[in-house]
């Protein structure tokens, strides 16, 4: 078992609180992958648990045992770093070998977990090489083959992918949860790239200014939001936000952004009529917005307005149109059959039940 459980963890560093009052409860090998922007706390939230960061308050308790005051070395985990931390002098073999020496493991031992680290991470043809002689993801997957032959019982994942280019990244991602799936060890993964976080993590948390904003798996994030900042930071494209104003209008409820109404359906009465004549914030993902001619939407329920387009983006299989409703700036991501160009006026139109509504003030979701 390797339960990793944060309990009331605060981090400060004079009167600045980095992390605040974080609770977070890891199950035996599980993948939990902490996302948020630069500087939210997330790496200094990992180092808390390696031990290479006292906490301030709160405890940390590994396979069920409280190791506030345990040195690193005795916590039974292994780090890989953003930057690899690869000794230049030594082959990958003595990098991948060095920490099994230094904890006295006899020479067969080593040369065992060495080489089935290396056939795992396909590298064993690279072990007589030293790094400078090695490719970006060749120097990653030695640095992750050094923290495996330790055979911990927790795996912390420091942005590792982070130097690599667009393509090698995708490629890592999908090795190191295939890594995950072979070895069943528990681990932590710090990333400020939601699309790592969506594709990689079984339990997702995501952080903001030192505070976790929610905790749940990949689709209960997209589909399920619990504040505005969450429905904004995954996904991609972003989720458009606009301000609409709610109103009464004979018996039904009306959302009006300026240059066009929405007509709350009666599924949502009951939670929008608390804001009547007041504003909150609707949010729309650019998936869920069709150009009129060619969705297939009809036997839903939609909203239709009309806008300008401003910027094409084709991507190949999809195409980003950037357009203006007159009040508003969106993104829609449509079909790449999609003939629009740059000032042409189209109709666009909106699944209802895949609208977001937000507190205005707050950020809290309504809907």
């Amino acid at each position: 078992m390797a339960e990793i459980i944060l309990k009331n963890v605060y981090k400060s560093y004079g009167d600045v609180k980095i992390v605040k009052d974080f609770n977070l409860e890891i199950k035996d090998k599980e993948f939990c992958i902490l996302v948020g922007p630069s500087g939210c706390g997330k790496t200094t939230t990992l180092r808390m648990v390696a031990g290479l960061e006292d906490i301030t308050a709160g405890d940390i308790f590994i396979d069920g045992k409280r190791v506030n005051d345990v040195p690193p070395k005795d916590r039974d985990i292994a780090m890989v770093f953003q930057n690899y931390a690869l000794y230049p002098h030594m082959t990958v073999y003595q990098n991948m070998a060095f920490a099994l020496k230094l904890k006295g493991y006899d020479k067969a031992e080593i040369d065992k977990r060495v080489k089935e680290a290396a056939d795992i991470l396909g590298i064993a043809h690279l072990l007589d090489r030293k790094p400078k002689q090695l490719s970006g993801g060749q120097r990653q997957r030695v640095a992750v083959g050094r923290a495996i032959v330790r055979k911990p019982k927790v795996f912390l994942f420091d942005e590792p992918l982070s130097n690599l280019d667009a393509k090698l990244r995708v490629q890592m991602r999908a090795e190191l949860k295939k890594l995950h799936e072979r070895l069943q060890s528990t681990m932590i993964y710090v990333t400020h790239d939601q699309t790592e976080a969506m594709t990689m993590g079984d339990k997702i948390c995501v952080m903001k200014d030192g505070i976790i904003q929610q905790i749940a798996g990949p689709l209960e994030l997209y589909d399920k939001p619990a504040n505005k900042f969450v429905a904004g930071f995954i996904g991609t494209p972003p989720m458009n936000f606009f301000n609409v104003e709610v109103y009464k209008e004979n018996d039904g409820l009306v959302l009006k952004e300026g240059s066009f109404d929405v007509k709350v359906p009666d599924f949502m009465k009951d939670k929008v009529e608390p804001f009547v004549n007041q504003k909150i914030v609707m949010g729309v993902r650019p998936e869920d917005i069709y150009d009129k001619l060619f969705a297939s939407i009809s036997h839903q329920v939609v909203s239709g307005f009309s806008a300008t387009v401003d910027i094409v983006e084709p991507l190949g299989s999809e195409i980003y149109l950037h357009f203006s409703t007159g009040k508003n700036i969106m993104v829609a991501k449509v079909d790449s059959n999609n003939k629009s160009k740059p000032n042409q006026v189209i109709e666009l139109v909106f699944d209802l039940k895949k609208i977001h509504l937000f507190e205005l003030e707050s950020g809290k979701t309504i809907i």
